[in-house]
């Protein structure tokens, strides 16, 4: 979020959790991306945040309440208010249960797999509409096409990202596998450490594709733990996660903290796995 929509956006939390009869004296920024994600004090109450255009709320809150009903390993809406999306002041608000990190040590990889598979079992009982996977291929390929968008992004590497990101995007739909809803960016950052074991956040990214999607965003070790995988499958799908990330990286209007530093990086990873795995991406 622009630095200067961030006082606003707090204001935004503060006001729709007091109006709902919650204590909500001061807020603490807990992660800054396209929306904002608050603890709300003393009343315990984690607030999301996003402008109003960003309109993924409402199916994020739907989807959170089925998953949670059904007994998935999601994170649930504050149950002392209604489970809505508020508008405030040009933003959306959601209110959730606040979780007090766990701080015993690593997420295992074997619990993050039967995690990952408990949330995939629970979603492959839903009929939702969701976006397919190569969705957000596609966007990070006109990213990539678009250099008003991406100025600093060199023609080598312009290149590179354009044929890794369509040609891995031919490669795994001509596998032809399985595919069910996903949640679309289940890394570590989109997991919480509870008392109630881990659980799954951020859900706006929903897609469909194959579960390897899902797998690609997850620490290497959990694909070991993680039952009846295609490894080539994974393999190509870690790259192309990869690639799609990358090009984030290159946006002029991105915010990663030192995202270009990491952009670079991510450009050496990318080539060297080609060549690891003997990909040919070029159309």
């Amino acid at each position: 979020m622009q630095a200067s929509e961030v006082p606003r956006a707090v204001a935004a939390a503060v006001s729709t959790a007091s109006s709902l009869g919650l204590t909500a004296d001061d807020a603490v920024v807990l992660h800054d991306s396209n929306r904002l994600t608050l603890r709300l004090l003393p009343c315990e109450v984690l607030a999301r945040v996003a402008p109003v255009a960003h309109r993924a709320a409402r199916f994020e809150v739907e989807l959170a309440q089925r998953l949670a009903e059904s007994g998935c390993p999601v994170a649930a809406l504050d149950p002392r208010v209604e489970p809505r999306v508020h508008e405030r002041d040009g933003f959306t608000v959601t209110l959730w249960t606040y979780y007090e990190p766990l701080t015993s040590g690593e997420v295992s990889p074997a619990d993050y797999a039967d995690t990952l598979v408990r949330l995939h079992a629970g979603m492959r009982e839903l009929d939702v509409p969701v976006p397919h996977f190569t969705d957000r291929v596609e966007q990070a390929r006109g990213l990539v096409a678009d250099r008003d968008r991406t100025p600093a992004l060199a023609d080598a590497d312009r290149e590179l990202l354009g044929d890794t990101l369509g040609g891995l995007r031919r490669v795994i739909g001509e596998r032809g596998g399985a595919e069910q809803p996903l949640h679309g960016e289940p890394h570590p950052g989109n997991v919480l450490t509870t008392e109630n074991g881990l659980l799954f956040v951020d859900l706006e990214t929903c897609c469909r594709g194959p579960v390897e999607f899902d797998l690609a965003h997850a620490p290497e070790e959990a694909g070991e733990h993680y039952p009846g995988l295609d490894q080539d499958l994974l393999r190509a799908c870690r790259i192309l996660v990869l690639a799609m990330v990358t090009t984030w990286r290159w946006d002029r209007g991105d915010q990663f903290p030192n995202g270009r530093r990491m952009g670079t990086e991510w450009l050496r990873r990318i080539r060297a796995a080609l060549d690891r795995d003997g990909l040919d991406v070029r159309g």
